[in-house]
């Protein structure tokens, strides 16, 4: 793939695997109508190069957790050395640098409850390269998740997509509400192959757990039924010709914020939207093909959305540590 070239197969593959990364190959080629060996071939060259990875993730909500946002000023020496270090840490879900590369924009999770205890929170303001931070608590997510910006594509028709969607998460009375889910250390240890590689087999996750395949299939169905554990996708975003990513933040009027959150996880261009605490209550993650297009983007999209007062832009400048659409994988 030295050419960086994809076609419709790339594309309809990887919105496939948005849908369920562990649907059978065999099933992949069917819906498609091509052979096994060809949806096979594909995805073990995108994977080789780097272009394309399955991998599990949690929700968050599910175990009891909260969400924070968090956008770190920096010296511009200071940036990158301290991304590359949060980019570490098991509590961040993605890190990258925006604003020129002197900003540092991360989410992390913390256990509901504890966020006074959390040590992002508390100890990055006195980081000597930080210059000034502010965090902003996730409320409501409109769009994110297991829903990546590859199902709004046309890669695949409706009829093909319908064929490829797994069934929606049945929650069993924990989460979103209820108790939160505890994971003991075998949920642990099959999640941190899973969160390697999305795809690995049945016998691999049975030696990582101890336990007999039996016992991880159906573990796994049922973290999955219950929207506990959701299968996500990293993917080269130039596989859909798309090469500029922004962060927005938005001030909306609180009355309006529900109708406008929901109305821009509409938008195509749209990769993540969330309501938020701060002096901003509405952030999103934003993918176009040029920077051009994100001045389209923002002067007919977002200008049609009345109830906005303010919009801040951030271009993203290198993703340190990315997961889901987030994320573009570097040139191989």
């Amino acid at each position: 793939m030295k050419s960086a070239k994809f076609d419709a197969l790339d594309r309809q593959l990887v919105q496939a695997l948005q849908l369920d990364g562990r649907l059978p190959f065999s099933r992949i080629a069917e819906v498609l109508g091509v052979s096994d060996q060809t949806v096979a071939r594909r995805y073990t060259r995108l994977r080789t190069a780097g272009r394309i990875r399955v991998l599990a993730t949690t929700d968050a909500a599910m175990l009891g957790e909260v969400q924070w946002l968090i956008r770190v000023q920096c010296k511009p020496d200071g940036a990158q050395r301290l991304g590359q270090m949060l980019s570490l840490r098991d509590d961040t879900t993605w890190v990258s640098l925006t604003s020129g590369g002197t900003e540092i924009s991360c989410m992390t999770s913390v256990p509901e409850g504890r966020q006074s205890q959390s040590l992002l929170l508390t100890r990055l303001p006195r980081t000597p390269s930080v210059v000034s931070m502010t965090a902003h608590c996730v409320m409501h997510t409109f769009y994110g998740g297991s829903r990546g910006l590859s199902l709004k594509s046309d890669a695949l028709t409706e009829e093909q997509a319908a064929a490829l969607q797994p069934e929606p998460p049945r929650p069993y009375g924990t989460g979103h509400g209820g108790e939160p889910v505890t994971l003991d250390d075998g949920d642990r240890r099959m999640l941190a192959v899973l969160g390697k590689d999305g795809r690995a087999d049945l016998a691999e996750l049975a030696t990582a757990t101890g336990w007999s395949q039996s016992t991880v299939r159906r573990r796994l169905a049922q973290l999955r039924s219950s929207g506990t554990v959701y299968l996500d996708l990293e993917y080269d975003h130039s596989i859909f010709d798309l090469s500029a990513r922004v962060l927005l933040w938005l001030s909306v009027a609180p009355a309006e914020l529900e109708a406008t959150g929901q109305a821009l996880a509409e938008h195509p261009e749209v990769a993540y939207a969330c309501a938020t605490t701060g002096a901003t209550n509405l952030h999103a993650v934003a993918l176009c093909k040029d920077i051009h297009s994100v001045y389209s983007y923002l002067t007919t999209r977002v200008a049609t959305l009345a109830a906005v007062h303010q919009v801040e832009t951030s271009p993203i400048m290198q993703s340190l540590k990315g997961a889901a659409s987030l994320r573009t994988l570097p040139p191989q």
